[in-house]
């Protein structure tokens, strides 16, 4: 019987629930690693909650879920042990251990509900044997940090933490960032109810590791499907007649494929997504249950289809000539560009800055990608490009860092309307009225600074905060006439930064001034109670009372250093320093609740400089 069942393969389509309920499943060794980055995160998330939006209306009765339309996950490969039973991912890791943290996300997110409107998620989560309970996926690597996540939403990462849990907890912080705010309270339960029973997957069984890795081998390495960069490529040569000029695009094409390639592999597809959406798309759609996708939908699904209905009337494309002029030369420079903003976001440029930024702290890639090629036209030179890519990243990360600091997201789903407005707005702008639009756009952002006394530090907000104090940080090092800049704060070749809390976690010596270790808590996370400083300063520091840390911070950056009343009897630049001027710093002997308040002043200034409107017009 165990022979017969060696040579078989069973292939089903499965729910979430169905895949996942009281299950337990084993990683092979050779794909331990969990390596989703975050687009792979925030794009699962964006596609999940919006399929599901296209559905949902107010009023639907629960039952109603089940008629919504459904999403395909994609297919997972599994190897039974016909002795032991166990079911080995043999393909599919990566989706489940990331459906596996939304779950996770999901239940934090319902857990002070009324247990009537809870949806009952755990046992896909976890199952319990012998009243012992175990997480579904089996590795002993990543017990400790679902243990976290599942009980406390939060987990703390050890120095030489393995990659897989430094990723897993990145991706779960990446969720809670990318969550639409549209999906309430009310709509979670539906949402919740409709991820587990309409979200499809392809479940393949196999009964022997040899079956099971042919399996794996077909759906890796022999895969014929055409993609939609392979399609448009067909559909525009066919409407190109001279045969030589159909091989030269043909060459160019293969050219700038290559190219894309080489920065990552789907870079085709999203260069295509970008370039279409930033320049010609003109509708979306609507936010209602039931809506037609519009062009920034079917562009993101299937480009190929898309273009074949609008070529004529939004490119303009209509003769064989057309269709030569514009692929050999429009499509040419907008991929070098684009690459170039891709390397700009990846290795930082002090005349360009602003894209390195938004890499670290900026908005869905479908949403800027198209905004930052939105102004660019084919006949500009590469410094009117590069200074048009900067300007909008500017905004980007102007809009970014007033909404984390008023506690505001910025998932693709909560402002895919405003951003594809501002595209609209800005195309084929040149540079001088690009800024325009840009500084009159910030002006007229609703989240403004005054929040700052009230935005604090807390478990899942840590990369904000980092990026936030390296911004401050360079910026004051700057003014002084220092040569130091982001990256050495954020991503430094050598010894990491650490947030430094000024105060240590001790309530009793701050009795005076707290009656509650809450309120003590509160003050001592506040943003004005922060400065960055070098992994094992901040460890050694971390416990000493201020008058003892105060010497120290002498000894680290200009921000840190400003805290000692010192520093302002020998730095005559920091004292004449226009960029500074109006920035009310003072030294600060002690440290008290009033401390926290004028440094919070402080903060505040330095984020109107840093983030001000002048930038568009110094330009």
């Amino acid at each position: 019987m165990q022979e017969h069942l060696k040579n078989k393969i069973e292939a089903n389509d499965r729910s979430i629930s169905e895949l996942l309920k009281d299950q337990k499943f084993y990683i092979d060794y050779f794909q331990r690693e969990y390596r989703w980055g975050e687009v792979h995160m925030k794009t699962l998330v964006e596609d999940l909650t919006t399929t599901f939006l296209k559905s949902y209306k107010e009023g639907d009765a629960p039952e109603i879920v089940a008629q919504y339309q459904s999403y395909y996950l994609g297919p997972v490969v599994f190897s039974v042990n016909l002795e032991t039973a166990k079911k080995s991912i043999i393909d599919g890791q990566q989706r489940i251990t990331s459906i596996t943290l939304l779950l996770i996300y999901l239940n934090n997110k319902q857990k002070d509900f009324p247990e009537e409107e809870r949806v009952n998620i755990s046992d896909l989560i976890f199952s319990v044997k012998h009243r012992q309970k175990s997480f579904n996926i089996t590795d002993d690597n990543r017990e400790d940090i679902l243990k976290g996540l599942y009980e406390h939403g939060e987990y703390k990462l050890a120095e030489d933490e393995d990659e897989t849990v430094a990723n897993m907890l990145a991706r779960y912080v990446d969720i809670e960032s990318a969550f639409p705010d549209s999906i309430t309270d009310i709509v979670l339960p539906y949402f919740i109810d409709w991820l587990i029973s309409n979200v499809v997957i392809i479940e393949t069984v196999a009964y022997s590791d040899e079956n099971a890795y042919t399996i794996f081998e077909t759906m890796n390495d022999r895969g014929l499907n055409l993609t939609s960069t392979e399609m448009l490529k067909g559909y525009v040569l066919s409407r190109i007649k001279d045969r030589k000029k159909r091989n030269e695009i043909n060459d160019i094409w293969k050219e700038q494929v290559i190219a894309l390639h080489n920065i990552d592999k789907s870079a085709d597809l999203t260069f295509f997504q970008a370039w279409f959406r930033g320049k010609y798309a003109e509708t979306i759609r609507t936010g209602k249950a039931g809506s037609e996708d519009k062009d920034f939908e079917l562009i993101g699904s299937r480009f190929h289809n898309w273009f074949k209905d609008v070529h004529t009337k939004l490119f303009g494309l209509k003769t064989s000539e057309q269709f030569y002029e514009y692929f050999k030369n429009d499509f040419p420079h907008f991929v070098k560009y684009y690459i170039k903003a891709y390397k700009l976001k990846n290795e930082f440029n002090k005349r360009y800055p602003h894209l390195y930024y938004i890499n670290q702290w900026g908005i869905a890639q479908s949403l800027q990608d198209p905004l930052l090629l939105a102004s660019i036209k084919a006949d500009d030179d590469e410094d009117n490009v590069l200074l048009k890519f900067d300007a909008m990243a500017r905004y980007i990360e102007t809009f970014t860092v007033r909404r984390s600091i008023n506690y505001r997201k910025f998932s693709q789903a909560s402002i895919k309307y405003t951003m594809f407005n501002l595209m609209k707005q800005v195309r084929n702008s040149g540079l001088d009225t690009l800024k325009e639009k840009l500084a009159k756009e910030i002006k007229e952002i609703p989240e403004s600074w005054n929040n700052i006394n009230d935005f604090r530090w807390h478990g899942q907000n840590g990369r904000f905060v980092k990026h936030f104090l390296s911004r401050i940080s360079s910026f004051v090092d700057q003014a002084v006439g220092k040569d130091i800049h982001y990256p050495a704060y954020y991503h430094p070749q050598g010894k990491q930064f650490e947030i430094e809390h000024i105060w240590a976690n001790k309530f009793e010596e701050h009795r005076d001034e707290f009656d509650q270790n809450e309120d003590f808590m509160q003050w001592r996370n506040s943003i004005g109670a922060l400065i960055l400083l070098p992994n094992g300063s901040n460890q050694s520091y971390n416990s000493d009372k201020y008058g003892d840390k105060l010497e120290h911070y002498l000894k680290e950056n200009t921000y840190a250093q400003t805290l000692h009343p010192k520093f302002y009897e020998k730095n005559p630049n920091f004292l004449k320093s226009e960029v500074l001027s109006g920035v009310s710093f003072l030294p600060h002997s002690a440290f008290k609740k009033q401390d926290i308040i004028s440094r919070l002043e402080v903060v505040e200034a330095l984020c109107t400089k840093l983030w001000g409107i002048e930038y568009y017009h110094l330009n």
